[in-house]
């Protein structure tokens, strides 16, 4: 991938090792990257523009949901998990 200059960009970077992360990690893990400040609504954005067929061509994803969402075990939100290189068709 070229270099990062979106925040969806940035959200792909984070997410491509396939862990969970919440807004706040991601958005913490950006901070500390580039020193810029991204709003929760503005990383749920970033995600949900993963599940799209335009992004996802654009980044050479698998096509289809590739986001798993998962309630949080302590505290109040979701994490999210990227999810590359199976069939989710």
């Amino acid at each position: 991938m070229s270099k990062a200059n979106t925040v969806t960009d940035f959200v792909l970077r984070c997410m491509s090792d396939q862990r969970w992360w919440t807004y706040w990690d991601i958005q913490k893990k950006i901070k500390e990257k580039t020193d810029i400040y991204y709003s929760e609504p503005t990383i749920s954005a970033a995600i949900r523009n993963l599940r799209k067929p335009k992004y996802q061509m654009k980044y050479g994803l698998p096509s289809g949901d590739i986001v798993d969402r998962r309630p949080r075990q302590e505290g109040k939100g979701n994490e999210y998990r990227l999810r590359l290189g199976e069939s989710n068709g």
